[in-house]
């Protein structure tokens, strides 16, 4: 069952138990002010709710981001993995401008370890669910 934790018009979080992950679903088009915003509440929840497993979806997102790259793969990312995360599934828009976006975050980000691209929310689920990433 997964409970909602957060809402906003460009972001719902929800702690999902079956996955024992946190779900991240950005809507719409993302500034560098919302990517911050969410990343920064997304970071809070995980340690509030002592969830280290994030499900990121930009299923619904739209457009480019790209101005929040280096601040997601250099800052962000960092405070993460230092906060606790232990595997991160990010699920692809189908918007090409937003997948580029991910992938130069993705550049940006010294350890990727634990961090997977999905095309799709099953795929990303699935790897969620592996015993070897239960923590």
């Amino acid at each position: 069952m997964s409970v909602l934790i957060f809402q906003d018009t460009y972001l719902s979080l929800y702690h999902d138990d079956a996955l024992s992950c946190i779900y991240a679903d950005w809507i719409g088009f993302q500034t560098l002010a919302t990517v911050q915003e969410g990343c920064e509440r997304l970071l809070e929840e995980m340690v509030q709710h002592n969830c280290f497993k994030i499900l990121n979806d930009n299923t619904h997102v739209e457009g480019i981001w790209s101005s929040a790259a280096e601040w997601v793969g250099t800052d962000w990312f960092p405070r993460m993995r230092q906060a606790g995360m232990s595997c991160f599934a990010w699920v692809y828009s189908p918007s090409m401008f937003s997948r580029l976006s991910a992938d130069k975050s993705l550049r940006f980000t010294y350890d990727t370890t634990g961090i997977e691209v999905f095309e799709n929310l099953e795929a990303a689920k699935a790897w969620l669910s592996k015993p070897t990433l239960n923590t």
